[in-house]
């Protein structure tokens, strides 16, 4: 299956109300790590350059979009979609691999992040040179952390005073060399058991976890 994966401009305007209710369904899908944005943000997204769309002829197969915060110190590609109909496909990762190149022609001294529970996104995010980070080492803009609003675990999130939910953090930093990369692949199995703790331990016990240092950089 072919598809044409571009920076969205205005003229894709048109599939932004397909996109907003495609941003829905995956949050309703996944439960947790994708907020909410309405047709109106992804025109503007459009607008500014700030986009990736990925189309199969008409139809809309995947989103993404580029978000600066704390000055442009950070930058997150964020509302990472394929619709249903065209997963298994490797789409997900041309559309995460062309929002990083977009990311980094605008803003080349920026550091990259995310925040997921997709074990999918980790391994596309460790083959861009990302690793996993605590809070701590991401955005502290109001802005951003206001976003995971819409999320149902942002009760989580506050509860733990934002150092710990049941996305795990990650960044890539453009000063760090390519040999201190972490590689998600080697440690796949040390990651599901993190994720499954974190879950037991949030969405059972309710209680904020302890910090578990798992992973090193190379």
């Amino acid at each position: 299956m072919n598809f044409t994966v571009t920076v969205a401009t205005a003229a894709h305007e048109l599939y932004a109300e397909a996109i907003s209710q495609l941003i829905q369904q995956a949050a309703i899908e996944r439960g947790t790590g994708i907020a909410k944005r309405p047709p109106e943000y992804i025109k503007r997204k459009m607008q500014e350059g700030k986009a990736i769309i990925a189309l199969q002829e008409n139809q809309v197969a995947g989103f993404c979009y580029i978000e600066t915060w704390g000055h442009q110190q950070f930058i997150a590609n964020s509302g990472l979609i394929v619709h249903p109909d065209y997963r298994k496909h490797g789409l997900a990762k041309k559309i995460k691999q062309a929002a990083f190149k977009l990311s980094r022609e605008k803003y080349p001294k920026a550091k990259l992040f995310g925040i997921t529970t997709s074990l999918a996104v980790m391994k596309i995010n460790s083959d861009l040179g990302y690793r996993p980070v605590t809070f701590s080492e991401l955005t502290t803009d109001e802005e951003f952390w206001k976003g995971c609003q819409s999320c149902p675990n942002y009760d989580i999130l506050t509860r733990n005073d934002r150092k710990n939910c049941l996305c795990t953090g990650m960044l890539y930093d453009p000063k760090e060399k390519e040999s201190k990369k972490w590689n998600v692949r080697e440690q796949i199995k040390k990651y599901e058991r993190w994720l499954r703790l974190k879950r037991e331990t949030f969405l059972k016990k309710k209680q904020p976890i302890l910090k578990i240092k798992l992973f090193a950089k190379s």
